[in-house]
């Protein structure tokens, strides 16, 4: 039997494994053109991509009234659910170049456990999951539903203790400021991605930058002095 410990990398999804921004940017406006509002800048709402929906709407139509963005989180929804319906989801939301490669890779790995933490719904997340055929690699899977927005820490409390893994053996990667404050708060090492939808230079919490997934291998382990 191995005495080496069981290790968890989490990832998040849209802007780290898979590019969603299309739809996202379609559905967001969307959403505010049925509110009569005008549609933030793509900027802004990519800014915001990680949050959960309700937190994001506080953000960026912060002057309308509460009933009214909570209408607008049904009709965003309402219009990704069509929008991917009309290609499916691994069209609609496409691999990031090595990122299905590093799943398939770490996924051969036996001490090492894989997990999700996203701003996605349970059912925006399972329709990705299916779409890509990935549902396999996971072992946790933390969704908006079930937690405050990020960066709370619960996503991660929850999926360590779901796989029963210690903080010293855990790694968020993902790519917004979101992500990272997240993992300090829950006391985990943190791996940001440069091409996901925060500009790099704002991720500086993260204990390290990649900028292609084939460089995760040698940051992890110089974080446990692994060979992956």
């Amino acid at each position: 039997m191995s005495d080496t410990p069981l290790r968890l990398v989490i990832f998040d999804v849209d802007g780290t494994l898979v590019d969603s921004q299309m739809d996202i940017l379609a559905a967001m406006s969307a959403a505010f053109g049925r509110a009569d509002l005008p549609a933030p800048e793509r900027e802004a709402v990519l800014g915001i991509v990680g949050l959960s929906l309700p937190e994001a709407f506080e953000r960026l139509a912060i002057e309308a009234p509460a009933l009214t963005r909570q209408s607008m989180v049904e009709w965003y929804k309402e219009a990704y659910v069509a929008l991917r319906a009309k290609v499916g989801a691994a069209q609609s939301s496409p691999f990031y170049p090595g990122a299905r490669e590093m799943l398939e890779r770490l996924n051969t790995v036996p001490e090492l456990l894989l997990g999700v933490a996203t701003g996605k719904s349970r059912r925006g997340l399972d329709k990705l999951l299916e779409g890509h055929d990935m549902r396999h690699f996971f072992v946790t899977q933390q969704v908006a539903d079930h937690h405050p927005s990020k960066p709370h820490p619960s996503m991660i409390l929850a999926a360590l203790a779901e796989t029963g893994i210690d903080p010293a053996q855990a790694v968020m990667v993902g790519d917004t400021v979101f992500d990272m404050e997240m993992a300090h708060a829950a006391g985990v090492r943190s791996v940001a991605v440069s091409w996901g939808y925060h500009a790099a230079e704002s991720l500086s919490q993260a204990d390290a930058l990649i900028e292609d997934f084939a460089e995760l291998p040698m940051i992890l382990n110089g974080f446990w002095g692994t060979k992956i």
